[in-house]
């Protein structure tokens, strides 16, 4: 048999070491329970530009817990469920889902709260208030007009000049020639309108030159049958 002492030192030894297992085993059961401090609530905005309030949950233990939202009304303790959701598998990465708040304005005020087994329920702290920002689809107005083809002009404004056919060319080329063209010398056209021409002066001249030739003639030939007789 061991001495007394001896037994007394193992026995201490194993005690020590038995207490250091259990304190162990108790530390990692308090690692792997689930506590409010593995929640978070934001607000924030989702890819399709929709506001929402994220809850993620970091339990390592796996525990489903059951997430709902309420919003804060302007009266004393008042306040109203908006949402409702289930987280089934969470892990100590984190697992997040969305909740659609009633109304999304600047100031707006949400309680989260949890329930998760038997080991949590209560409220994330502090409550979640929706920021001063307006949610709106990610696609941004730039790459878009960078991208919007540019319009055609008016066929008004780019047509060309129309060209005149040959015919044309030719019936516009005797128009202004037939208008254009000079009068002849000593401006006969108009005075063969009036009667008052210069060749009309010539024949009446002539014409009276005759006259007096001839009564000239009858003159003498009278006188000529006088003396005969």
């Amino acid at each position: 048999m061991f001495p007394p002492r001896h037994t007394a030192r193992a026995a201490r030894v194993i005690g020590t070491f038995g207490a250091a297992a259990a304190l162990s085993i108790g530390i990692a059961d308090t690692a792997l329970a689930c506590s409010i401090s593995d929640f978070s609530a934001a607000a924030v905005c989702d890819a399709g530009g929709t506001g929402v309030i994220r809850v993620t949950d970091r339990d390592g233990s796996g525990t489903p817990a059951t997430v709902k939202l309420y919003l804060q009304l302007n009266m004393p303790g008042g306040e109203r469920l908006v949402d409702t959701r289930t987280i089934e598998h969470p892990t100590a990465q984190g697992v997040s889902v969305d909740l659609t708040p009633s109304d999304w304005y600047p100031g707006g005020t949400y309680r989260v709260h949890v329930k998760a087994g038997d080991q949590v329920d209560d409220d994330i702290q502090p409550m979640t208030v929706i920021p001063d920002e307006t949610c709106a689809p990610s696609t941004p107005s730039s790459s878009a007009s960078a991208t919007t083809p540019t319009q055609p002009s008016s066929p008004s404004s780019t047509a060309p000049a129309a060209t005149p056919s040959p015919a044309q060319s030719s019936s516009a080329a005797a128009a202004p020639g037939a208008s254009s063209a000079p009068t002849p010398a000593g401006g006969s056209s108009g005075l063969a309108e009036t009667g008052a021409g210069s060749g009309t002066t010539v024949i009446a001249g002539a014409a009276a030159a005759l006259v007096v030739t001839g009564g000239g003639m009858v003159v003498a030939l009278r006188r000529r049958a006088v003396r005969g007789s």
